[in-house]
């Protein structure tokens, strides 16, 4: 047994990001042509577009604000008329700010993780959902965090947007899933990416005794689940939340 998206067309937003460019590299090593999605940065996007061509997978990059229902549109007129549809949506962009106390923390911050967090994921469904419907099948799968369960504070801005993005996608899943198909949430904890191996910053004794496999979890460790959520051995799974953080965080039944 082993995940093959042979055939199958992803799209990842963020795709040049730390994370992204692991998931993506990891869907197209399963078989998938990918689009690569990026707001500002050109060059790693081409960067990483060469890399998984060189595997022989076809790939597009298609920049856009993912805030914007402009910008999505015309990204779907792009990927629709280059590959005629989206089997699997990975929405793993997400907008970077300053955290600070809920007191402290300005009130655009809030506004902003709601737009990157929430419209995002509403305006991607809008635009690559229908054609899954058609084709009755589809794999959708937003990266949430682990923030979502911990609370702490200073969080407040991120796991407001955050939290909101997990209602949506667990109402999208019911409304979806008689089409066949799967909405599902991983959630990462402190993950391993390159920016740490580069600093060798992997480990974090204070955090890592706190965490039951005592560990920080690997972009690959993230990309692994996300591939799988895609897949068909996980065709019936939808609703999900899934930490991929070690046990450091549970949810309860």
């Amino acid at each position: 047994m082993k995940i093959d998206l042979t055939g199958k067309i992803a799209l990842v937003t963020g795709a040049t990001g730390q994370l992204g460019r692991t998931m993506t590299r990891t869907l197209a090593s399963c078989g998938a042509d990918v689009i690569i999605h990026y707001h500002s940065n050109e060059a790693k996007a081409r960067e990483l577009q060469r890399e998984i061509e060189a595997s022989g997978r076809r790939v597009l990059i298609a920049q856009a604000d993912i805030t914007d229902a402009g910008s999505i549109e015309t990204m779907k007129e792009l990927v629709l008329d280059r590959f005629g549809r989206v089997d699997v949506l990975v929405a793993n962009a997400v907008s970077q700010y300053a955290w600070k106390s809920v007191l402290e923390q300005p009130a655009e911050d809030y506004l902003d993780q709601f737009q990157s967090c929430v419209m995002q994921s509403v305006l991607l469904s809008k635009a690559f959902v229908p054609s899954m419907i058609a084709n009755r099948y589809g794999r959708i799968v937003g990266i949430n965090t682990e923030c979502s369960m911990q609370n702490f504070p200073t969080q407040s801005a991120y796991v407001a947007g955050k939290r909101g993005m997990d209602g949506l996608y667990r109402i999208l899943a019911k409304e979806v899933g008689e089409h066949q198909i799967t909405v599902n949430q991983v959630a990462p904890g402190w993950t391993i990416s390159d920016r740490d191996r580069e600093n060798q910053s992997e480990k974090q004794e204070a955090h890592d005794r706190n965490i039951p496999l005592r560990r920080r979890g690997t972009d690959q460790e993230v990309a692994n689940a996300v591939a799988f959520l895609a897949s068909d051995l996980a065709s019936y799974i939808t609703g999900v939340y899934l930490p991929v953080a070690g046990g450091n965080v549970m949810p309860t039944i």
